[in-house]
């Protein structure tokens, strides 16, 4: 099956290409240091540019940040998929964190997404399939051949879909619940 394919090749330390609840994503385990420097890259991107990681529940969230209450409030009430970025990660390599110590996560409501973490049962680096500073692939056939031939799997299910978003909104919560919004 294809979600077994996907995982092994993620428990393996490789890259897949696949759908997330916002545009098709190229991702790697969120705990592994090796991954995340093919993920940059595969991406020809800064390391000083961080990624996002996406988790399959609170619980996976509570385990690798604080979360203050403003950031929960976000979460119950955005109607589009919502990245808030946090302070002081726990347990996650310092290639994904940004200068200030941060990272962005994500709680997905996508099916597809939420089974290959759970049993990944590690969170997940998405990033969006295209090369640093190119437009963001809204479906299958907008993703460019150099990325699709430099990832290790290609999800096969989903490749007629057309997302509904073009990414997510990225929120920094401080633990003191100040906000600012970095992308509506």
């Amino acid at each position: 099956m294809d979600l077994t394919q996907a995982i092994e090749t993620l428990q393996c330390g490789g890259t897949i290409l696949y759908p997330t609840d916002t545009i098709w994503g190229i991702g790697c385990d969120a705990t592994n240091p090796e991954a995340i420097k093919k993920i940059f890259d595969i991406k020809k991107r800064e390391p000083n540019k961080s990624l996002i990681i996406l988790v399959e529940s609170e619980k996976r969230l509570q385990d690798l940040v604080d979360v203050p209450e403003m950031a929960w409030q976000i979460i119950d009430l955005s109607e589009k998929p919502v990245t808030i970025v946090y302070e002081n990660p726990k347990n996650l390599p310092k290639e994904l964190l940004a200068e200030d110590g941060s990272v962005g996560i994500r709680i997905v409501k996508n099916d597809y997404c939420k089974k290959l973490i759970s049993k990944l049962n590690k969170p997940l680096v998405s990033t969006s399939a295209n090369l640093s500073g190119q437009k963001s692939p809204m479906k299958f056939s907008d993703i460019s051949y150099e990325i699709k031939s430099a990832v290790d799997y290609i999800v096969e299910d989903f490749h007629d879909k057309v997302s509904e978003f073009s990414g997510s909104s990225v929120i920094k919560v401080w633990n003191n619940n100040q906000i600012k919004i970095l992308r509506e």
